[in-house]
């Protein structure tokens, strides 16, 4: 059974516009620098799929799907001195930090955003809607994930909008 995700990223660093624009419409997910969201990518698997989040946007919002298309690996951004994700006390013998690959479903043509969310009473236990919660990789149940893919429907072009 595939597990569902959501994964934060600020447009000014990283849209989904720009995984629109990336070659095959996929990128690796690098960066994380907190152990729980670090675990949270270990766990994930080819096939599972996540919500992409803009944070930090006006307003904050789900604005479209993502596929893992490969499975957690060392994050090579940790060993590059040159890098801002650089570690030195990650090594490739012993590496700290993980990344997965992620491929684009879906683009909502309506953000789905923070406020509105927390509106649905089949997400009040989201983890994204709880007072405080800044994972930027969360795990999203089952259900939430039906829930939230019911507020979306498809336009003409196959892409997604709020109902």
């Amino acid at each position: 059974m595939p597990q569902y995700w959501l994964l934060k990223s600020e447009p000014t660093s990283f849209s989904i516009q720009d995984l629109a624009q990336s070659p095959g419409q996929t990128t690796c997910w690098e960066g994380v620098r907190n152990y729980q969201a670090r675990n949270f990518l270990k766990s994930m698997n080819v096939g599972d799929q996540g919500f992409f989040y803009h944070s930090n946007a006006d307003p904050p919002a789900i604005v479209g799907t993502v596929e893992v298309v490969k499975s957690a690996y060392p994050d090579p951004y940790a060993f590059d001195r040159k890098s801002r994700y650089f570690d030195s006390k990650s090594t490739p013998k012993a590496p700290r930090w993980f990344l997965v690959d992620i491929k684009l479903m879906k683009t909502f043509s309506s953000p789905l955003g923070l406020e509105y969310l927390r509106t649905i009473p089949g997400l009040a236990h989201m983890e994204l809607l709880r007072k405080g919660s800044r994972l930027s990789v969360q795990p999203v149940r089952p259900e939430e994930w039906k829930c939230v893919c019911s507020l979306v429907t498809p336009n003409k072009r196959g892409r997604g909008s709020k109902a």
